[in-house]
């Protein structure tokens, strides 16, 4: 019996320990509301960028890191494909359900559209089926008519599936000098930041047990 238990004892010490890093939360996302419910919208004398822009950017990024870390611990073996893809779910919920009341309803609204990239690619990489030449992917991109959103989400979950494996985009694909950029330029800006994120998260882990 006693040999039993030792050998319980280890299969248990063998055993990973779970993680238990909250990536994004309900409270988070209504921090950061009530934040740019309070932030001024309008550039200050001199300035091309206004204080709420500046944290709407942020605001963003942050919400692309979260999400960009449960995939770089998939990558390092720490989720499985499936884990990955129900903290992905549950991320998704909170940012892409509902929208604040008043004056910021469609600031969040076309932020929420900007994201729609973020969660889509990152469900393209997690199923491993994916293009990867970008460069034909953005002029294919850029040919499709705003109206076939489906068909444009497509290709740029693409780019950003392959930015999330390793491929290097999507700056010199920017137009900077677009005054009204279409809805696939948004997109590509957002994996532009996810590219910048990836790099950033280069060297993160967790070790288990760790919360955040």
């Amino acid at each position: 019996m006693c040999t039993d238990m030792a050998k319980k004892a280890s299969a248990k010490q063998a055993e990973p320990m779970k993680l238990f890093y909250i990536f994004y939360n309900q409270e988070r996302w209504d921090n950061w509301i009530k934040t740019l419910e309070g932030a001024n919208f309008e550039p200050a004398e001199g300035e091309e960028v206004s204080e709420g822009e500046q944290m709407l950017y942020g605001f963003a990024e942050d919400i692309t890191l979260s999400v960009l870390k449960i995939v770089r611990l998939y990558q390092n073996g720490r989720f499985t494909k499936d884990e990955a893809a129900e903290k992905l779910d549950d991320v998704e919920l909170i940012v892409m359900t509902g929208l604040p009341d008043g004056e910021l309803e469609d600031i969040i609204g076309s932020i929420q559209l900007s994201l729609l990239v973020l969660f889509t690619a990152c469900r393209k990489y997690l199923d491993g089926e994916f293009e990867k030449d970008i460069k034909t992917l953005v002029k294919k991109g850029r040919g499709i008519d705003e109206e076939n959103l489906e068909e444009a989400l497509e290709v740029a979950a693409n780019i950003g599936a392959a930015v999330v494996d390793g491929a290097t985009c999507c700056a010199k694909y920017i137009k900077d000098d677009a005054e009204n950029p279409c809805l696939f330029d948004e997109w590509l800006i957002e994996i532009e930041t996810m590219s910048n994120a990836m790099k950033s998260l280069a060297k993160f882990d967790e070790e288990p047990g760790e919360t955040s």
